[in-house]
């Protein structure tokens, strides 16, 4: 490594170390704390048509199936915050793989396409395959297979890729922020080494795993230098590299405007390497906007949802891993589930309760981010991300 590369690296580091976070608690619904959702007094048959106050359709379930990670990336779950006092929730708090399922059923019958599982690190979800196994069953409104998805940080994929794999899981997302060692064990601040995510990455690729994603979180002057390195890296790999903008998620990350680099920035970068030019969404409220590189060696994508909002496309709902339901990501507040599952309601009871739930929907955070932008002491803190997934 060259002697200015290393200075560079030593600065960055410096300077993040130097920029300490308030130890917070951050919000968590504490047992039968949430909102109580309606159920209604007529109850209707389930339906795939329901609209939220802003004509936006639920089609999406993320699902977050443990609030724990072996990961403390300062952007997410700050080891500040996160230590080994943090008052994780207890096993007989988490939903059950029963209760998950039956939840996921009840959601397909009113549109859910497609179910991604988050966590926390979802991965240290004891027997997650067997989970994977039971959602895998599930069909949609129209009689098809769900798209059965998974998000993790690939630190013990190479051991459950194969499981994932054989229980049906039909895609991964890997998150990983740079190439560089020491900014990435940095950023996960555990000391973990890129090599075994990239080998996690390669073991997936091994078992059949196709269109793999790797997502990266771009933060102004920590890993944004690694932008093009990784883009070259992943380049004709079969893998699709995106680029997220650092949001303010929770409330105890310590986000600051100016840490955020816009997607264009990143677009402009790659570019200047590797010529891209725009290319169609998969599908209507796909969030990643989708580039492509003028030779045909694949394609990267950028989630803009600082500096180009996509709420009037969100068609997501989010199940916390004590089954709250959220409307937002941003949001600071959920409407309990678990205790109508655990309460005897039936699954037209529960299926109302969604869909009266969602139509109230009004969420826009990112619209009016801004003056509304929470802080630990605004009195209006965001729920953490690794509580209900990203």
């Amino acid at each position: 490594m060259a002697v200015w590369q290393k200075h560079r690296f030593k600065a960055i580091i410096e300077n993040m170390v130097e920029k300490v976070i308030p130890k917070v608690i951050p919000i968590r619904i504490d047992e039968g704390k949430g909102l109580v959702p309606s159920i209604g007094a007529q109850l209707v048959k389930p339906h795939s048509h329901t609209k939220d106050a802003r004509g936006r359709t639920l089609r999406d379930l993320r699902i977050s199936v443990t609030d724990r990670c072996n990961f403390r990336c300062t952007y997410c779950m700050p080891k500040e915050v996160f230590d080994q006092n943090y008052p994780y929730l207890s096993h007989k708090e988490l939903l059950s793989f029963e209760e998950i399922t039956r939840l996921s059923s009840i959601f397909s019958t009113l549109g859910v396409e497609k179910i991604r599982l988050t966590g926390g690190e979802p991965l240290l979800r004891k027997n997650l395959e067997i989970l994977i196994e039971m959602l895998s069953k599930i069909r949609s409104a129209e009689g098809k297979s769900l798209d059965l998805t998974l998000t993790t940080n690939g630190s013990i994929l190479r051991k459950k890729a194969a499981a994932l794999k054989a229980a049906g899981l039909q895609r991964l997302t890997v998150s990983l922020d740079g190439l560089n060692d020491d900014i990435f064990k940095k950023m996960n601040d555990v000391d973990f080494p890129v090599s075994d995510v990239l080998d996690g990455i390669k073991a997936a690729q091994e078992v059949g795993f196709e269109n793999i994603k790797v997502n990266m979180v771009v933060k102004k002057g920590t890993n944004d230098h690694e932008i093009v390195a990784m883009a070259k890296h992943f380049k004709g790999s079969g893998v699709i590299l995106r680029f997220i903008e650092f949001m303010d998620v929770g409330s105890s990350n310590g986000w600051n405007m100016e840490q955020v680099l816009p997607s264009k920035d990143v677009i402009a970068r790659i570019s200047e390497s590797f010529p891209l030019e725009p290319i169609e969404a998969n599908y209507t409220g796909e969030v990643a906007q989708r580039w492509r590189y003028l030779d045909g060696s694949g394609e990267v994508g950028v989630i803009s949802s600082v500096t180009q909002t996509f709420c009037h496309e969100c068609t997501r709902a989010r199940i916390s891993t004590d089954g709250q339901m959220y409307l937002c990501l941003f949001a600071n507040e959920g409407f309990d589930f678990k205790t109508l599952l655990r309460s005897g309601k039936s699954d037209l009871e529960i299926a109302n309760a969604v869909m009266n739930t969602w139509s109230q929907r009004d969420d826009h955070y990112s619209e009016i981010r801004g003056s509304n932008t929470a802080s630990q002491s605004s009195g209006n803190r965001k729920v953490e991300m690794s509580y209900i997934g990203g």
